[in-house]
């Protein structure tokens, strides 16, 4: 008797906090329907990869082929260049992008000219606004034989760099063109976290004796760790994803670079390209989702054994 009145009570109460906040409720509800149409019903979309799918016959009148879609992408070495190249960009984007967005954060937070400070984050943020393709457009007055970059080695007396044949340039260039683009943007969230920093923290690490760089380091970078580490945890997720905008606009189809630049969206793109084959694109987009799904839980498991309150769940 007691446990059915307590089930009773708990669902009255439920039931009257619906109807106290049915406001609130009903102002969720887009939000609702937005992600179970586009997040979660897609989903069923994943059938594909274990068909030869067949727009006529549609997802579930396709003939089930199961694994045989999985061949074509791991038939051969070349599924772990792709793979390796992929995970190395994007572990180098996440690192260098991080150390960069952070520097130019604690770098503005510690200037005091606001006039200068605000246009200093615009023309830093403008970059990330600017598409891929043009980046790339842009860059040839760089990267070509005779471009900016050649004629200063060439005005040194140094050798040039053959951007259009040596690919062992590239991944470095790739992140530098990747930094100069996304640190200013990805800075706001640090400037926020620091600005949300309170001054009688730093005001006692002063009265205790602490510089300006030591403020930095004791303090503001500690107090940074949480949001650092969501921040990480959210981009691992996409580790296994190759930044397709980016990469094939300057690579396109240049073979003697691939050894560095070729990754999986790339390399899929064109196996791809002449079969239309969407049964085949579908199973490598799993693929990738599995090997981030579990770099994220590895991640979040780590940061909940070693920082539990930055962890995701």
């Amino acid at each position: 008797m007691k446990k059915s009145k307590q089930f009773k009570s708990k669902g009255l109460r439920k039931q009257s906090d619906l109807i106290k906040n049915r406001g609130r409720y009903l102002l969720l509800l887009p939000a609702i329907v937005f992600i179970v149409v586009f997040a979660y019903l897609p989903m069923v979309g994943m059938l594909i990869a274990f068909e030869n799918y067949d727009p006529v016959q549609g997802i579930f009148g396709s003939e089930w082929v199961w694994f045989d879609n999985f061949k074509f992408f791991f038939s051969g070495s070349k599924w772990i260049e792709v793979t390796v190249n992929t995970l190395y960009l994007n572990v180098m984007f996440i690192i260098t992008g991080t150390i960069a967005a952070l520097a130019i954060a604690i770098l503005l937070s510690e200037l005091t000219n606001k006039i200068y400070v605000k246009l200093s984050q615009t023309f830093m943020t403008l970059p990330n606004f600017v598409s891929w393709a043009s980046v790339a457009l842009f860059s040839v007055a760089f990267l070509s034989t005779d471009g900016i970059i050649n004629k200063v080695l060439t005005g040194i007396g140094a050798d040039q760099i053959e951007f259009s044949t040596d690919p062992s340039v590239w991944r470095a260039t790739f992140i530098i063109i990747r930094v100069w683009k996304t640190a200013g943007w990805s800075s706001i969230i640090y400037m926020a976290a620091i600005a949300g920093i309170s001054p009688d923290i730093y005001e006692a690490a002063k009265i205790d004796g602490a510089n300006r760089f030591q403020c930095i380091f004791r303090v503001t970078l500690p107090l940074l760790k949480e949001v650092v580490i969501l921040q990480l945890l959210f981009s691992i997720g996409s580790v296994f994803r190759g930044d397709f905008g980016m990469i094939y606009p300057f690579i396109g189809d240049n073979s003697l670079l691939y050894p560095t630049t070729d990754v999986i969206d790339t390399y899929v793109y064109r196996a791809v390209r002449t079969q239309s084959d969407f049964s085949k694109t579908m199973a490598v987009g799993i693929y990738q989702s599995v090997l981030g799904l579990v770099m994220v839980l590895v991640a979040n498991g780590l940061t909940r054994r070693y920082a539990p309150e930055a962890s995701l769940f």
